[in-house]
C-alpha cells in the first residue's frame, strides 16, 4: 500500500489497475505554512466501476447500487496532510475502504421474536418506579 502510483489492492480477489485510477491535484486549504499557496497537496482520486474491467457483473451491480457515484465514478478527496504523497496514500486507503464497504453483502435480516415475560415485567416495573419518582415531585398541598 506504500506505492502511491501502482495498482490498488482492495482485497485478495480485487486489484484495481493503476490505469483505471484518475488523479487530480489542487491547492489545499489548511495547514502548510508558506508553501500552502505553492504546492498542489489536495488529492482527488476517482475510479469508475461502471467501466472497470476488473469487476464481475455482480460486483459491478452491487457497487453501482450501493456506492455514491458521481459523473466520474467513485471519488474520494484527501487534504488533511501537508504533503501530496501522504494525501495520495490517504486517498488510496479511503477509496479501498469505500469499495470494500460497498461490496460487502447486506446484513442478515433480524428475525422478530416476542419479548419474554420477565423482560415485559421488568419494563413495566421500571415504568411504575419512574412514575412514583415523578409523582413525588408534584406540588405540596396546603393541608400536608
Amino acid at each position: 500500500m506504500d506505492d502511491v502510483a501502482g495498482d490498488l489492492t482492495v482485497s485478495r480477489s480485487l486489484v484495481i489497475p493503476a490505469a483505471e485510477l484518475e488523479w487530480r491535484f489542487s491547492r489545499s486549504s489548511g495547514p502548510g505554512g508558506q508553501s500552502v499557496n505553492t504546492s498542489d497537496s489536495r488529492v482527488e482520486l476517482s475510479w469508475d466501476p461502471r467501466t472497470s474491467l476488473t469487476l464481475t457483473d455482480s460486483q459491478r451491480a452491487r457497487l453501482t447500487a450501493r456506492a455514491e457515484l458521481t459523473a466520474r465514478g467513485l471519488t474520494v478527496v484527501a487534504a488533511e496532510h501537508r504533503s501530496q504523497w501522504q494525501n495520495r496514500r490517504a486517498a488510496r486507503i479511503r477509496l479501498a475502504e469505500r469499495v470494500v464497504a460497498a461490496l460487502a453483502p447486506p446484513p442478515r435480516r433480524r428475525r422478530r421474536t416476542r419479548p419474554t415475560r420477565s423482560s415485559v415485567d421488568r419494563r413495566i416495573s421500571a415504568k411504575r418506579r419512574r412514575s412514583e419518582i415523578k409523582r413525588g415531585r408534584g406540588r405540596l398541598s396546603d393541608d400536608g
